[in-house]
């Protein structure tokens, strides 16, 4: 049976200007306070928000949506403090979206903030290396105050155990499918989910096949949280399509990743894409010439893997947004941080316009569209928008804006029905619900906790190829 803590707890009926918000909670046009280094020490921006509301433009129609009023005021906090943030990798820099993304997030904090460092400590996990070593390292020898963890394996039950032991230590670990916490042990993870829906807008649109594949690294939340997005969206632009995955089981292994991804493609899929870190999926779509779509960074522009005649689109996972929020309250001295940070579109940090890795925006979001270096519509490849009608390029622009403001999230405007395909998670007493169970129904957001640790299947429609 299923729990009825799913429909009791984990979703709520939202007004329908609530329901436009990101979780319910977080307001449009988030002003993100800057901390600045000055005579007297370093300062924390700490906001008070008053809410109202606003009407916004979107596409061709306005939107009523919640807004903030914000004062800032700052905090002083310890002269000559220097934050250094050492990175418990699971995985290796080169080659990787994953964990190389998330340092050229700490770089490029450090280039904006003279008072951040970063270390790290790669291939923790792959190596088989203790994760509490690695961590108590980085702490006594390269004076880190915050640790992260970038693989769920690196910091679970590592961190759990390790935390208390440095009660001045901020600990962060990714959310995989737990989302157990302490007092300084954060449990962090970006709304990636939020830019795989307009990619799934955009593969969609490209099939001629109406055939679409991923390649899976492991069978958990995350992975399925990825998928029913992605879905989301190719059913809006392309109702006739058929999205097929198959799983590779493990994050990164790049053999089986390219036997995975040429499976896909045997079955008549032209477009592919992988939650796996390797890049074998991408060689798999060049060599087959098929359009690839890429996740977590922008793989052409920011790696020069490929081009845009293969890579339609990408989205690129800004950690350094996260980064910068956690590092905010740990500047500010906060002892009992949230123990959940879950940032979507509508969180920003901002840049100088002249900053070298978005020209001329000023703003960068915590996830977007951005493909050789270009963001929104313009990150699409130019060969494949052609095959994108203007409807759904509209719809495309129009999504993208309205989750920018915090005004709309796939997951509140449509039901989630299950497969019966999944995994229970004993430990939360939850079952994989049958086939044609409509877990949540639309207009309902569920809660970050329910997106992050409990949303355990697949949504009907999708094929598991086995």
């Amino acid at each position: 049976m299923i729990k009825e803590e799913r429909d009791q707890k984990s979703f709520r009926k939202l007004s329908r200007r609530e329901a436009l918000s990101t979780a319910g909670k977080v307001a449009a046009g988030v002003v993100v306070a800057g901390v600045v280094a000055g005579a007297a020490g370093y300062y924390a921006g700490s906001a008070t928000a008053v809410p109202e509301t606003k009407t916004v433009t979107v596409g061709a129609g306005t939107v009523t949506v919640p807004t903030t009023v914000t004062q800032t005021k700052t905090v002083e906090v310890v002269k000559g403090l220097k934050v250094v943030m050492g990175m418990v990798l699971g995985g290796y820099v080169e080659g990787s979206t994953w964990d190389g993304r998330q340092v050229k997030a700490a770089e490029r904090l450090k280039q904006l903030y003279p008072w951040f460092d970063y270390v790290y400590d790669e291939g923790v996990v792959l190596k088989g290396k203790d994760p509490i070593s690695s961590a108590k390292d980085l702490i006594t020898v390269s004076g880190a105050n915050i640790i992260f963890g970038s693989w769920e394996p690196a910091a679970i039950p590592s961190f759990h155990r390790v935390a208390p032991e440095y009660p001045d230590v901020y600990f962060l670990g990714i959310v995989g499918s737990d989302i157990s916490s302490q007092r300084n042990f954060l449990r962090v993870f970006v709304r990636q989910y939020q830019a795989m829906y307009l990619e799934g807008l955009i593969a969609g649109a490209i099939t001629q096949t109406n055939k679409i594949g991923i390649a899976v690294g492991p069978a958990c939340v995350q992975n399925w949280r990825r998928m029913a997005a992605f879905y989301l969206g190719i059913k809006e632009a392309n109702p006739r399509a058929t999205l097929y995955i198959k799983y590779v089981g493990e994050w990164y292994d790049p053999p089986k990743e390219r036997e995975v991804s040429q499976a896909l493609v045997d079955l008549g899929v032209d477009v592919l894409t992988h939650y796996t870190d390797s890049v074998e999926p991408l060689k798999v779509a060049e060599e087959r010439k098929i359009w690839f779509v890429g996740k977590d960074s922008d793989i052409v522009g920011l790696y020069g893997w490929g081009s845009t005649d293969t890579v339609a689109i990408s989205f690129d996972t800004r950690w350094e947004v996260l980064f910068y929020h956690i590092l905010k309250e740990y500047l500010a001295g906060t002892k009992h941080p949230d123990r959940l940070i879950f940032l979507g579109m509508n969180h920003h940090i901002s840049l100088p316009s002249d900053n070298p890795w978005v020209p001329g925006q000023t703003i960068l979001p915590a996830v977007d569209l951005q493909n050789d270096k270009k963001i929104g519509l313009d990150a699409i490849s130019p060969k494949a928008k052609r095959l994108i009608s203007e409807d759904i390029l509209k719809l495309i622009d129009r999504r993208r804006t309205q989750m920018l403001i915090g005004a709309y999230d796939p997951f509140s405007e449509n039901e989630l029905v299950s497969s019966g395909e999944g995994v229970p998670i004993p430990e939360l007493g939850l079952e994989v619900p049958p086939k044609g169970t409509v877990v949540k129904p639309a207009g309902v957001m569920p809660t970050d906790d329910w997106l992050l640790g409990k949303l355990n299947f697949q949504l009907d429609g999708i094929v598991l190829v086995k």
